[in-house]
């Protein structure tokens, strides 16, 4: 399946928080057709509080994949969508464009609605899918045995990060979106995070129909590693652990490719991360899997992100 010779490229990105944001950003500004599909575990802070107050699917990832593939120029539009209330009794820590999520879903009676009449407000270039419409919530499984409910718990690092997470999964079981499943089928490309593994892309990964989907598809699958590791997380893992994870839960050939950064930031960018026990993800062993592709995809001031135009570059020549 996929794009027909002389149609626009189908590219299909998923996971969720910044990483998402990243990719999209960067591939927005060229022709190719772009949906991205969200993760649906987040139950933290404002969207934890409306997923429980109205039972809605997390409305937080949703917003920022719709103001990365936004196309209006309006500033003030970005910053509404962004805005956080900082006082209040009822709104102090809400943030105003899940808000309107929530009111398009109230007046529509429809989630998937609701992101429609959203995409339309911004202009979107391409669609955003929730991968699932079910409303589960995220367990992990420590390597203790012990469980952790929730993908708020799961984020702060557990006993201090020294028990590494061996599983995660969703309860109630979550099926896939029909509408994502369509996308992967169709898709040219398939880009798989980055993100943080255990709450960002494997929430998708093991979301019923979504390995099966994947596996069908034509698409070239690619996996774009973290920078940086995430303390309770991901301590020390290299890049090969994070495609061994991701392979756990696709299948040893999933993957055709992984995007690995290796240019190393300087001690002064590195120096606010090793306060939070974060450390620079190095390749590691990677010859007996996807193919990889070296670079420097880090962004060259500001916090330790990818840069969208460098990722986007290296994706289009893939495609």
């Amino acid at each position: 399946m996929g794009a027909r010779n002389g149609s626009k490229k189908r590219i299909v990105v998923t996971g969720g928080g910044t990483g998402v944001y990243s990719v999209l950003t960067g591939l927005k500004p060229y022709d190719v057709d772009l949906t991205a599909i969200v993760t649906m575990a987040d139950d933290g802070g404002s969207t934890g509080i409306l997923r429980e107050e109205f039972g809605i699917l997390p409305p937080g990832d949703i917003r920022r994949a719709l103001l990365a593939l936004s196309r209006s120029d309006n500033r003030i539009l970005a910053e509404l969508l962004n805005y956080r209330f900082r006082e209040g009794t009822g709104l102090r820590g809400h943030n105003f464009g899940n808000l309107m999520i929530t009111a398009l879903e109230r007046i529509t009676g429809n989630f998937t609605k609701a992101i429609h009449e959203a995409g339309k407000i911004l202009s979107v270039k391409g669609r955003v899918v929730p991968v699932t419409l079910d409303r589960p919530k995220l367990y992990a499984e420590l390597e203790d045995g012990s469980t952790v409910k929730g993908e708020t718990n799961i984020d702060i690092p557990n006993h201090n990060g020294r028990l590494k997470i061996k599983r995660i999964w969703l309860e109630p079981r979550a099926k896939l979106n029909p509408a994502a499943r369509e996308a992967l089928l169709s898709a040219d490309a398939i880009i798989i995070g980055p993100g943080d593994l255990y709450t960002s892309i494997m929430p998708n990964l093991v979301v019923a129909g979504f390995p099966e989907a994947l596996k069908k598809s034509g698409a070239k699958k690619i996996y774009i590693a973290n920078i940086m590791t995430k303390f309770g997380e991901t301590n020390n893992f290299r890049a090969t652990d994070f495609v061994r994870a991701i392979h756990g839960a696709l299948g040893p050939d999933a993957l055709d490719y992984v995007l690995v950064n290796t240019k190393r930031p300087n001690l002064g960018r590195l120096k606010k991360y090793a306060e939070e026990k974060a450390m620079f993800v190095e390749a590691g062993e990677l010859s007996n899997g996807p193919m990889p592709i070296f670079g420097d995809f880090v962004r060259p001031k500001g916090f330790l992100r990818h840069d969208p135009e460098k990722l986007a570059k290296a994706i289009l020549s893939l495609v």
